[in-house]
């Protein structure tokens, strides 16, 4: 629960100096699970938590401006709220995408057949690193990759709204 404890010295010094890093994955044991679907729970708690922050933090918003409340006028309160959603939602997808050590490589396979899951883990562990590394580059050299990205999470804005927009 301690986010601190996911702090990577590198991956914060990539965010500041690179725009985009990494942290140290959540530590589990697979010996503890009790369930074939474990890990596929495991992964989508991270995603699931971006967007439980992203629905609460905007309808409380909403709701704070439909009262009236004047702080949620603000230039600074509206930016902040506005990123703060915008990047978890962006969070959200892009760790759902399933290649390489991200989330979606997870959780992916449990809604494949069997045996499209065990090629799929076969090929993502010996190539989803370099898939992952490979859409990097190509967003660095101005392929608009994570462009979609954004689009999408864009895009569920309006699906997690549910207070009154004022």
């Amino acid at each position: 629960m301690n986010p601190v404890a996911h702090i990577d010295v590198f991956g914060l010094l990539m965010v500041v100096m690179v725009g985009f890093g990494y942290a140290k994955p959540v530590p589990t044991d697979p010996r503890n699970f009790r369930s074939r679907r474990a890990d596929l729970w495991v992964a989508a708690a991270g995603p699931g938590m971006n967007l439980l922050l992203a629905l609460v933090v905007w309808n409380a918003f909403l709701l704070l401006r439909s009262a009236g409340v004047d702080a949620a006028y603000t230039p600074g309160s509206e930016t902040f709220v506005f990123l703060l959603v915008q990047v978890n939602l962006l969070l959200m997808v892009f760790n759902l995408i399933p290649i390489g050590p991200l989330d979606g490589h997870y959780i992916l396979p449990h809604f494949l057949p069997p045996a499209a899951a065990r090629s799929y883990r076969y090929y993502n562990a010996r190539y989803g690193v370099y898939a992952l590394l490979g859409l990097i580059v190509l967003g660095v050299l101005g392929v608009p990759v994570f462009r979609y990205v954004m689009s999408i999470a864009q895009a569920l804005l309006p699906l997690i709204t549910f207070a009154p927009m004022s």
